[in-house]
């Protein structure tokens, strides 16, 4: 039964919220994943900042036993917030909120409230943990529907520069969350998605293939890096803000047949409105 358990508190790891993130920027909505993607990002930062702020214990730091060395593997650092509730509120509560969809809105909830048990079937996490985040993912959902993060062309590269800047101010050995947190924040306010999705099933599908396909061969290439090099907090947020703009430009460039640019000439950037 463990076994079921460890499968779906997966669902609450980094390498499947890119690729939910990404197949719903490039064939859902590309304006509201990059909203979506920014939430996320800040939803992340301040689970970090609370988590290695208040330092607070799970339940096998006291008592091992109560967790299987699989179990503990999935609870990296301190206990509150739940990282994998947090998170996986944040993703699906978003998407859920964005679209509007009463079916697609039940079974969001229904995973969110799986993966967040997961962490107290497997003992990881205190209730009061994944309570706290659940509730903070909630509101981070519901800002990333509103859709009114600032777009001007000054704030556009002047948040980045400064995301970027305040990761010179950590040392290596910094969590790796940070890194990541910040490099997702610069990529996806700096990002301006204007690709319209495709509309047929064959170039879904060829998008979502070859897409993940790019993203993830980039992924693992800079995974590859000296441990020396990528663990700094700037390069850890530079690989990530790369991934972000390389998966909302640069693969919209590589399959612009299936992706087009939106049509009109200097389409303006703004919030997508909610769907109904």
């Amino acid at each position: 039964m463990e076994s079921f358990w460890l499968a779906v508190t997966a669902l609450g790891r980094d390498e499947v919220f890119i690729v939910v993130l990404a197949l719903y920027t490039w064939l859902v909505r590309p304006r509201g994943g990059r909203d979506l993607g920014v939430a996320f990002a800040l939803s992340y930062l301040v689970n970090t900042a609370l988590k290695y702020g208040l330092d607070l214990p799970r339940p096998f730091t006291s008592d091992p036993a109560l967790a299987s060395e699989a179990a503990r593997a999935t609870g990296g650092g301190p206990g509150l917030p739940s990282g994998h509730a947090q998170m996986s509120a944040t993703l699906w509560g978003g998407i859920a909120a964005q679209l509007r969809r009463p079916a697609f809105t039940a079974a969001a909830l229904a995973l969110v409230a799986v993966i967040a048990a997961s962490r107290l079937v497997l003992h990881v996490h205190y209730p009061s943990d994944v309570i706290v985040g659940l509730l903070l993912g909630t509101v981070f959902a519901l800002w990333a529907a509103r859709g009114d993060f600032p777009l001007e062309d000054l704030g556009r590269w002047g948040v980045p520069v400064v995301v970027l800047l305040v990761s010179l101010l950590f040392p290596a050995g910094t969590p790796r969350e940070l890194g990541v947190g910040l490099g997702m924040l610069a990529g996806f306010w700096a990002s301006r998605p204007t690709f319209t999705p495709p509309t047929d099933w064959t170039g879904r599908l060829i998008v979502a293939v070859l897409g993940l396909t790019v993203v993830f061969a980039a992924y693992f290439l800079l995974a590859a890096l000296p441990d020396a090099l990528k663990d700094l907090p700037l390069v850890r947020a530079l690989r990530y803000g790369g991934l972000v703009l390389l998966a909302t430009h640069g693969v919209p460039a590589l399959l612009r047949r299936w992706l087009p640019q939106e049509t009109g000439r200097n389409v303006p950037f703004t919030a997508a409105a909610p769907v109904r």
